[in-house]
């Protein structure tokens, strides 16, 4: 198949751990590595977001398209949807030069979505959506903090009824989509998120700290990823305080990521207010904020800490519990959304209420007490993610969804038209290539 993957704020190419860099970035350059690794011609289109970038640039195989939508600068995906439009013409353009034409496109997020409407409407391409996070539910729990317009309500309602197969990550966004979109079942498939073994494995714990310069005997506590006041920092830094103060553990939290690899105030506002709170309850001196980190750093981290802590308010998904398990590690993670589905309470981890650091700190003191507990968590979480939650798989699953939505037969008479003209010149296409 030839496979578009529209991803407009979240490049494949860009350092996981900023503010708008995460596990989009992550899933997108994953399933397109994959899918080209499979035989399949490869896409990704991202906005442009530096003025001295190529038109396209490979990624192992996979072709980048960066797309002149707005000014050639990082900006926040809350500014980006007044772009869109522009995003969407070329899209369009793009699509009509092509030789060979898409089977399908893959938008990933709304504003990508939003997009990739306009080429369905034009060319008749079969659309997969996966939103990655839902604006109803975000306005739910960040409330006047969403920096989104209420348009994107309506656009993502839009996409729902529009979209030929939409992509849940786990079975909470599966609900969430039926109790606020009023999704039609039938065209929603559950495919998580994944890990790469190539990345992420166990490792000895020893080596480990000698390598990062963590004290050999203190209890490790890692969190991992974006600095957000959604993350649900503030709760792990208070467990912190409670698990030195009441439990008496001697126990240090290393935060990794933020916008720069020196912990940065200025680049990362989350810093300081996150220092404050380690400052008020005293627990200072025992919080290291390390910076932004390449993913190929990242497995010393996980496999340096004696467990791996993730509380969030809500989670569309969460990648970084799955790498964490894979490394052989305890998670301890928020009961919401893709966490819930990952992390099995009591086998692999606890599963805690967001925004409780009693229990967190309860749970904490249980692994630090109790070591032989964690590893024995820490293999199955290992057993359990080589099992369901390797990229390889969320490929495949891809695949399926792809195949299907190519083969149906379009939802009215222009794109019956539209579509079959497609494969002829497909078609013709192939057929000249193998008279060459």
């Amino acid at each position: 198949m030839k496979i578009a993957l529209v991803s407009e704020h979240a490049s494949p190419l860009a350092i996981a751990g900023g503010v708008d860099s995460g596990g989009q970035n992550i899933y997108v350059a994953h399933v397109a590595r994959q899918l080209h690794r499979a035989g399949h011609q490869v896409d990704v289109f991202t906005r442009r977001d530096r003025a001295l970038l190529p038109a396209v640039s490979d990624m192992d195989g996979v072709r980048v398209v960066h797309v002149p939508a707005g000014p050639p600068t990082q900006m926040s995906k809350e500014d980006l949807l007044p772009f869109m439009p522009e995003f969407a013409d070329f899209l369009v353009g793009f699509c009509r030069r092509e030789r060979i034409p898409y089977d399908v496109m893959h938008a990933n997020f709304f504003m990508s979505g939003m997009a990739a409407l306009k080429v369905k409407a034009a060319l008749g391409i079969p659309l997969v959506t996966t939103f990655h996070a839902l604006g109803k539910v975000r306005r739910i729990h960040q409330g006047a903090d969403d920096g989104f317009p209420d348009a994107r309500f309506a656009i993502e309602d839009e996409l729902v009824r529009r979209s030929d197969a939409i992509i849940a990550e786990c079975p909470q966004d599966a609900q969430d989509l039926r109790e606020h979109y009023d999704s039609d079942p039938s065209r929603v498939e559950i495919v998580p998120c994944g890990f790469d073994p190539a990345e992420f494995g166990p490792m000895d714990r020893a080596a480990a700290r000698r390598a990062l310069g963590w004290p050999s005997d203190r209890f490790a506590v890692l969190q991992l990823g974006r600095l957000v006041p959604r993350k649900g920092i503030d709760t792990v830094v208070r467990a912190l305080a409670k698990l030195r103060m009441v439990a008496g553990i001697d126990a240090h939290l290393y935060v990794v990521g933020g916008n720069a690899e020196m912990p940065n105030e200025i680049a990362t506002p989350e810093i300081a207010r996150l220092r404050g709170i380690a400052a008020g309850c005293g627990a200072a001196e025992h919080v290291t904020f390390v910076g932004r980190r390449g993913r190929s750093q990242l497995r010393e981290f996980y496999a340096a800490a004696d467990v791996f802590v993730t509380t969030p308010w809500y989670e569309p998904f969460g990648i970084t519990p799955i790498e964490a398990m894979a490394c052989a590690r305890p998670v301890i993670g928020a009961d919401v959304g893709g966490i819930r589905y990952t992390v099995v309470d009591g086998e692999t981890g606890f599963l805690v209420p967001p925004r409780d650091p009693d229990t967190l700190a309860e749970r904490l003191s249980r692994l630090a007490r109790n070591p032989a507990l964690g590893e024995r968590m820490g293999q199955a979480g290992l057993e359990r993610v080589h099992a369901s939650f390797t990229w390889a798989r969320v490929a495949r699953m891809l695949e399926e969804v792809y195949r299907r939505v190519a083969q149906a037969p379009a939802d009215d008479d222009y794109l019956v038209g539209e579509r079959t003209s497609r494969r002829q010149r497909a078609g013709s296409a192939h057929a000249a290539v193998g008279r060459a």
